[in-house]
């Protein structure tokens, strides 16, 4: 039978568990992550710390000087990219709640030899910067994840500057989702049962104060979800 949900410190908990065994994991592999570009599914296994549905530092159109948040950044992956884009001159950090992960997206900074990037403990919920401090907040199949979404929308436009972007792929969930799924914890933690639908995500954005919103599935995880990229922005 499912474990079912009882609770964010429950699916939080379950969470961090998937994830810092996966960092575990890749810490002992050499091995290239698995789950870098749009084409990948979610949740490729355990072996990777690129444990993304999509490519959302290919979708955020990026410049040299910016400043760019990553939501749970995991290994480092998208953070690096964002790093080799917004150049010297811009600045990158990414957040993560599991120390683990934070331990190797470090030590990945180490042996990279990147300096334009900070790792910071934290949750997507309540993120260590000031307001209005980024102009580009990614996030690679985290969203999901989390046991209140709204939160996570809010601090988002929080640290957003003023025209500042929103670009994340993520799953989007079918409206017809069954129940079983969503109080599934495995499933939650996989990525799935957490899932927000297009219309709930339109809701959730434009309550946070975002506009200009576009969402795009770019290919099926699962009879009853897909991968998407969702943009949006402040006002200027």
């Amino acid at each position: 039978m499912a474990e079912q949900l009882t609770g964010r410190d429950e699916i939080r908990e379950a969470v961090r568990e998937r994830y810092a065994e996966a960092a575990l994991a890749a810490a002992s592999s050499s091995g290239p992550g698995c789950c870098t570009t749009a084409e990948a599914e979610c949740g490729c296994g355990p072996s990777s710390s690129a444990l993304g549905c999509g490519n959302p530092t290919a979708v955020a159109d990026l410049h040299e000087g910016e400043v760019v948040l990553d939501l749970g950044s995991g290994g480092g992956e998208d953070v690096f990219i964002s790093a080799s884009r917004v150049g010297p001159s811009g600045q990158v950090y990414g957040v993560d709640m599991t120390d683990e992960m934070l331990e190797l997206a470090r030590r990945n900074q180490r042996q990279a030899g990147i300096g334009n990037v900070e790792f910071m403990k934290g949750t997507i919920e309540d993120v260590p910067l000031p307001d209005g401090s980024v102009d580009v907040v990614i996030s690679n199949c985290v969203i999901n994840l989390s046991a209140d979404k709204p939160a996570v929308f809010r601090e988002a436009a929080r640290v957003l500057r003023p025209g500042g972007r929103f670009a994340v792929t993520d799953i989007v969930a079918d409206p017809g989702m069954d129940e079983e799924t969503r109080r599934d914890m495995a499933e939650w933690a996989g990525c799935l049962a957490g899932a927000l639908t297009e219309d709930e995500f339109r809701r959730e954005l434009e309550g946070a104060g975002f506009g200009d919103l576009e969402i795009r599935e770019t290919h099926r995880v699962n009879d009853q979800a897909g991968s998407a990229i969702i943009r949006a922005r402040m006002p200027a």
